[in-house]
């Protein structure tokens, strides 16, 4: 039996961050708010995982403690992938998208998504990662954070 998963994430602006995205360090730009690196990105993918997998959401697998601040997204993302694996479930393929007026993403996609595969155990050709914006729309167009949104594939077997 095939799931599908949906994750959202958002996180406001922290210029005393470096900013983490898809466990790539992006230069030039704050990073974000959090309690762990607060990956946007990382973190939509791994609670889009854990619904398709149904283990609940991502504040219940890793609650805002002490284990889990300045954690990696991509070990949190690890720690997701062997989970769904205990639990009988196979992860099929990962599409992820990035909503951001800036920095520009483009250069940082294929490192993105090669890093993301490799967290999850997955080829890189199973990961896809996009980036918009909102037109200058919102809290996102006004420049006071990021936000991302996952779907992901997921086969109970």
């Amino acid at each position: 039996m095939s799931r599908v998963g949906l994750g959202f994430d958002c996180h406001a602006f922290d210029s005393r961050r470096p900013l983490i995205l898809g466990g790539v360090a992006i230069p030039g730009s704050p990073g974000l708010s959090g309690h762990s690196d607060a990956d946007v990105l990382s973190h939509a993918i791994a609670d889009a995982l854990l619904g398709a997998g149904r283990l609940g959401d991502l504040g219940t697998m890793f609650p805002p403690d002490d284990r889990w601040r300045e954690a990696s997204s991509l070990d949190i993302l690890g720690i997701t992938a062997r989970a769904l694996r205990d639990n009988g479930c196979r992860i099929g393929n990962v599409d992820g998208t990035v909503v951001a007026q800036s920095p520009k993403l483009a250069p940082y996609r294929d490192e993105m998504s090669a890093g993301v595969a490799q967290a999850l155990g997955l080829p890189a050709s199973e990961v896809s990662i996009k980036a918009t914006t909102t037109d200058g729309l919102g809290l996102i167009g006004r420049g006071e954070g990021i936000a991302a949104i996952a779907v992901v594939l997921v086969d109970q077997t």
